[in-house]
């Protein structure tokens, strides 16, 4: 897209290792020891239009400023212009023919070159005798690369991809060229657009993919990556920040690119994706510049596990990658294409945008010191071809070792092919550097943990003013294993002036430590950017408002846009803090017509904030502040649709006990999040069950919360004083629920220990109900199987209930679920086993995405002893893991279990993949969020529900059935005829 509007602004290229200031464009950036200027100007960028050119086509040159270390940069003019990264919007070709057909890239061009080596000497490289790197061929054998290019064309390739991958300045530093990196990618794009035009028709097309390969780099991991403060000769703060390096060579490069007519950027063979989110930075960058747009297509590579070197699983990096500019998204390199099944099925079913999956030729084998791909062009076909029919795969060709005959087979199969549609929901997440997280939790809410928190927290406040890092780490622990889905983090302190540094260096030590990804707390614009450019993942910014739109939302949204963020937006507007619902809709209202209407940003990028007062300080005009910030909660949900919402809970109790504060947080929390509330910013370690609290005590906490009488918070601080003084309240570890009694009987104090989530003593209370019940004759193993059915088993079903009815937070599930686990534990060591010999096999596995294990290891217990082989797979288990690991047991049955219903939406998955490969296993399915209809629809494998499954779906209510329907399956002698009765009723079901 051309810009007619072009103000001018100086700005110098960051020749990697050099001082760069970014006048009019960005703060002075630091990322070496000395200046250097690059004066290129418009002619010298267009030489064809101009007639100035260099050596073989390219432009000329001319050095000044200080050359002390052989390095020269540039100058240009950049068009500073709106540019909507709508991949709809966007007019260009490469789209509009990759919504009509599959596009197929080119091969493999290291192993061309490298074929070709005997037709190259070292004058090719400069007088390299090392001949690298490949890149230089653009300038020095413009040609070759050419004929290269045009072997692919002749076989059909719709897409060249061009000799730049390694042509980063900060590879091309290495080889002593960083001073000819525009040159070098200009002509290696030039390259193949003359050999593209040259096979292009009207009718048929024919593509230019610039390449941005990895620079070698880690940002994610490298401790150079930290920003540090320093000052510049005038005074000016600098910050260094290896992103910030690697987004300007990125945006050298594809300026490179845009001159020389490439139709498309492709970033590929990402490891780290913070690499991945620098280069996207450079690219929009680019485009500003240049005043035109690009498709940008962005491919990660995964190693065997499955994920990317650095950890991040296929999930979390479509996550992070589609809340950027991207248009297409996908795999590349690595692996041959039998390994990407499970990741692109995953992408393809997670993405919205077009997928592409480029492969190596195999797994390359040592071959006399040479790698040898070992996949022959006939396979390789079959599997892409099954990803296109199967997946909706949108664009295929071929990586390291691929060459014009793996081309000329994809071309063949699948030339003027339409693509197959997919239909992906949106689903706002967040993500960390490995693991993503749903923003829409079922049931609600997602809880943000508030500790590491300067403002909240003296101990996080007094381990910053130490810089004791560890102990913040050890605060995060403890938050993210109370059930924290996300981590809150403030560093704003007083007594210290280097906000920016510390945000920086705990955001870097969290993100290498835990899965939960992060919420950014500040109010300072420059220590938002330092977070981000050193955070992989896809954080929360907390947070913007309309009180002075300059101030916040105009610094703020473009930051959010750069780096895929979501954003807290908290009601306030120029009048100040909301206090009424009407004015909290209103500033919201505001907020999202600036932010999704004038910047075009979607509105799942917004959570607001309704910002209760709190209703603790006896202000009569604070007395309705619940009942106000409930109702505001309504309206933004309902008027602002696709918007999400956040409180922070504990705000409503300031200033009154604590052991009050958490029965009013809590019940607090029931009614907001049945109003509609999605986050909630809370310390699960100091909250309690809504289910819990006794009935009375409740009454009189929602009485002070809706304000029903004007003694109501009089009355309700009495009632838990009273409850303090009796000795019924209990503030320790393993909280008692207010006015709740440790009941009379031994099966009642295990179920009471459940519920209340108390780990003291529970083992010695399954010692004694066991003992209670051998005392009357009964044998010690039925005694335990007694105790596990009529005692543990109703206990974590009552668990389960509350929280599919949102009476109990995930947190508190996962409390119990820890009480339940001893209990059990203990109850085996009574259970008899009969050694070496087995009625079956069963391997079992919590879904992908799920990293709950509540259920599954009971139901492992009670299968292993009743005389079952079982195989645990663990949590979060792809697909094709369970199939491969249930196929090499030889499994008579597959168990599945998910506790959220985002997740179980895996378990069709793998149904799927049995039936694909011609398996019958029958699968077992339950977890809370499962029930009997939608366990007979997992029985069909299509849309259309008119093919069953040949292994049946059952569903399980508990553990017991669950050992019924193994029973059924593996010792009736008619398995088939249990088959068919389930299939039959899953039909008059479904």
């Amino acid at each position: 897209m051309k810009s007619q509007n072009r103000t001018p602004a100086a700005s110098t290229w960051n020749s990697a290792g050099s001082v760069v200031t970014l006048r009019g464009l960005r703060r002075p950036f630091v990322t070496g020891r000395f200046i250097h200027n690059w004066q290129v100007g418009a002619k010298d960028l267009f030489p064809r239009a101009t007639g100035r050119h260099g050596r073989r086509g390219s432009p000329s040159w001319r050095r000044s400023g200080r050359t002390k270390i052989g390095r020269i940069s540039m100058t240009i003019t950049p068009t500073l212009v709106p540019v909507q990264y709508n991949r709809h919007n966007l007019k260009s070709r490469f789209l509009e023919e990759l919504e009509k057909r599959i596009l197929i890239y080119d091969g493999g061009f290291g192993t061309q070159i490298l074929a070709r080596q005997h037709l190259l000497s070292d004058a090719d490289y400069l007088g390299n005798p090392q001949r690298g790197p490949h890149e230089i061929l653009g300038t020095t054998r413009p040609e070759l690369l050419e004929e290269i290019h045009a072997g692919y064309l002749a076989v059909g390739a719709d897409v060249l991809e061009t000799d730049t991958f390694q042509g980063s300045p900060r590879r091309l530093r290495e080889w002593g060229l960083v001073e000819r990196a525009y040159e070098i990618n200009f002509n290696a794009v030039a390259c193949a657009r003359r050999a593209a035009d040259r096979f292009s028709t009207p009718d048929r097309p024919r593509f230019v993919a610039m390449s941005l390969g990895p620079t070698g780099a880690l940002p994610s991991g490298d401790e150079a990556s930290l920003i540090a403060l320093s000052l510049g000769p005038d005074g000016e703060p600098l910050y260094r920040s290896l992103f910030e390096e690697l987004a300007e060579g990125a945006r050298l490069q594809v300026t490179a690119a845009i001159h020389a007519g490439a139709d498309v950027i492709i970033i590929e063979t990402q490891f780290d994706i913070l690499e991945t989110r620098a280069f996207i930075s450079g690219c929009t960058r680019a485009f500003r510049d240049t005043g035109t747009r690009l498709p940008i297509q962005c491919q990660v590579t995964l190693e065997m596990s499955g994920r990317m070197l650095l950890g991040t699983d296929p999930v979390a990096a479509v996550t992070i990658l589609e809340g950027l500019p991207i248009d297409l998204i996908g795999l590349n390199c690595s692996t041959g294409p039998d390994y990407m099944r499970e990741p692109i099925r995953v992408i393809c079913e997670t993405s919205r945008l077009p997928v592409t999956c480029i492969p190596n030729a195999g797994l390359p084998l040592n071959v006399d010191g040479q790698a040898v791909y070992p996949l022959e062009p006939g396979p390789m076909a079959d599997e892409l071809v099954d990803f296109v029919t199967e997946f909706g795969v949108n664009v295929v060709g071929g990586c390291c070792g691929s060459t014009p005959d793996h081309i000329a087979e994809l071309v063949a199969r699948l030339d003027g092919k339409a693509p197959r549609p997919r239909s992906v929901p949106y689903v706002p997440r967040i993500a960390s550097a490995l693991r993503a997280f749903d923003l829409f939790m079922d049931p609600a809410p997602l809880i943000v943990g508030e500790r590491v928190n300067s403002q909240g927290s003296r101990v996080a406040k007094r381990a910053l003013l130490r810089d004791d890092y560890d102990k913040l780490i050890e605060i995060a622990r403890e938050q993210v294993e109370n059930g924290s889905h996300a981590l809150d983090i403030c560093v704003a302190l007083t007594e210290r002036a280097d906000e920016v540094f510390q945000m920086a260096t705990i955001v870097k030590r969290l993100g290498a430590s835990f899965e939960t990804p992060l919420v950014i707390d500040t109010t300072e614009v420059d220590v938002v950017r330092a977070a981000l450019e050193v955070y992989p993942g896809r954080a929360i910014l907390n947070s913007i408002h309309a009180e002075n739109r300059s101030e916040r939302i105009d610094k703020w949204v473009p930051l959010m846009k750069e780096h895929g963020a979501i954003a807290v937006a908290m009601c306030i507007d120029e009048r100040g803090q909301a206090t009424d619902a009407q004015w909290k809709f209103e500033a919201a209202q505001k907020i999202h017509t600036i932010v999704c209407g004038e910047y075009g940003m979607p509105p799942e990028t917004l959570i607001f904030d309704a910002l209760t007062f709190p209703i603790t300080t006896g202000q009569a005009d604070l007395a309705n502040a619940a009942v106000e910030t409930i109702e505001a909660i309504r309206l933004i949900k309902s008027r602002l649709p696709g918007v999400l919402t956040i409180l922070g809970v504990s705000n409503l109790s300031f200033g009154i006990d604590p052991y009050a504060r958490e029965i009013l947080n809590s019940v607090f929390l029931f009614h907001a999040v049945k109003a509609g509330l999605d986050l909630a910013i809370i310390n699960p370690a100091h909250a309690r069950p809504y289910a819990g609290i006794p009935d009375v005590t409740r009454e009189f906490a929602e009485a002070a919360i809706f304000n029903s009488s004007q003694s109501a918070l009089t009355d309700f601080i009495e009632h838990v004083d009273a409850i303090i003084k009796s000795g019924g309240a209990d503030t320790g570890p393993g909280k008692t629920s207010p006015g709740v009694v440790e009941p009379d009987g031994t099966d009642e104090r295990i179920r009471y220990r459940i519920l209340e989530r108390r780990k003291d003593g529970v083992e010695d209370l399954v010692d004694s109900a066991i003992a209670e019940r051998t005392a009357h004759g009964t044998r010690r193993h039925d005694a335990a199987v007694d105790v596990l059915n009529g005692v543990l088993l109703p206990a974590m079903k009552q668990v389960g209930d509350e929280f599919g009815a949102g009476k109990r937070i995930l947190p508190y599930v996962l409390q119990s679920a820890e009480v339940m686990k001893k209990s059990v534990a203990r109850m085996e060591t009574y259970l008899e086993r009969i050694e070496g010999v087995t009625k079956g096999t069963v391997v079992l596995a919590t879904v992908y995405g799920d990293v709950h294990d509540i259920g599954k290891s009971l139901v492992q217990t009670i299968l292993a002893n009743n005389g079952y082989t079982v195989h645990d797979l663990g949590k979060q288990v792809p697909v094709t893991e369970i199939v491969e690991a249930a196929v090499r047991h030889g499994a008579d049955v597959i168990g599945l279990s998910a506790l959220l219903v985002n997740t179980s939406r895996q378990m069709p998955l793998v149904v799927r993949e049995l039936h694909r490969r011609g398996l019958d296993i029958p699968v077992l399915i339950g977890g809370a969020a499962i029930n009997r209809p939608f366990g007979a629809r997992v029985n069909f494998v299509d849309d259309a529900k008119s093919t069953r499954y040949a292994g049946g779906v059952f569903y399980c209510k508990d553990a017991f059935e669950g050992l019924d329907w193994v029973e059924a399956l593996t010792q009736s002698g008619d398995r088939d005829a249990v088959i068919a009765r389930v299939q039959t009723e899953a039909a008059a079901v479904a």
